[in-house]
């Protein structure tokens, strides 16, 4: 728990908060460094099945604190370093590929577990690419989001080319990119970038997070790995995995705790 990061633990369900409110929830260094210690611990939680991840006050995110702009202009900022500090041509990078502004989005990619994206009041920039991390998005109506980077002169650097993949056609991630015209939830929804609108988005995913952690969760991270995998296997290999995957899952104790809650008209005790 930090001055920029808070994180509730129930039933197997994180509520993981960015709680920058005087700011918007805007990304400064202590920001980008919670988002990528918090997901760092998250990812061997004990216990863990599903995280909410929202933001408290007006805002989601309204994107990268004015003060990096500010240096950018004035020249401290140097060419080459990222906004969240550091090359961004480094070759200290993740497994995954990512330096440390990419880090701190894709970090909530990486879970083991789904996580869910609970959307409202602005999205902006880097707060955009960080909305568009989780699995499931659900973003209240009048939420105003952009790829607001070409603004500023820029490109859209914290993995926002590799989530927008497969998440809207080819020509409307263009538009959305050399434009960075602002859109509202409902349009974000029409377009494939919501996974729905929600009138209250962090009571909802909330809900849903709880109905997720009701499952076996061995089969739910079973599911996420081969979501994964769809982003870069051959179908080949994705049907192999699938395989794999099933047989690991058939007559192990959750799966067959799955079947006799089932029969037996009871809730399920799956074991983590």
């Amino acid at each position: 728990m930090t001055d920029r990061i808070q994180v509730t633990i129930t039933n197997g369900v994180a509520d993981v908060r960015l709680v920058r409110v005087d700011k918007m929830n805007a990304l400064d260094d202590a920001m980008f460094q919670a988002l990528v210690d918090t997901g760092e611990r998250l990812k061997t939680e004990a216990g863990l099945r599903a995280i909410v991840l929202s933001g408290e006050g007006r805002a989601f995110c309204a994107g990268l604190d004015m003060g990096n702009f500010g240096k950018m202009a004035s020249g401290e900022r140097k060419a080459g370093e990222s906004s969240a500090g550091g090359s961004l041509v480094t070759a200290d990078r993740t497994e995954g590929g990512s330096n440390r502004a990419q880090h701190a989005v894709m970090v909530w990619r990486e879970q083991p577990v789904p996580v869910i994206g609970a959307i409202h009041g602005v999205a902006f920039g880097g707060g955009f690419q960080l909305a568009i991390a989780p699995d499931i998005r659900l973003v209240a109506p009048d939420t105003r989001l952009a790829i607001m980077e070409i603004k500023w002169g820029l490109v859209p650097d914290m993995a926002g080319m590799v989530l927008l993949k497969g998440m809207v056609r080819d020509d409307i991630g263009r538009e959305l990119t050399y434009t960075g015209r602002i859109f509202d939830g409902e349009e974000a929804a029409r377009i494939g970038i919501a996974t729905r609108t929600s009138a209250d988005p962090r009571a909802e995913a909330l809900a849903l997070a709880n109905e997720i952690a009701g499952k076996s969760p061995t089969a739910i991270r079973a599911a996420k790995r081969l979501f994964a995998l769809q982003a870069h296997a051959t179908q080949r290999e994705l049907l192999e995995a699938e395989s794999a995957e099933q047989t690991a899952l058939i007559s192990s104790p959750n799966q067959i705790e799955a079947v006799m809650s089932n029969m037996q008209k009871r809730a399920a005790v799956y074991a983590d």
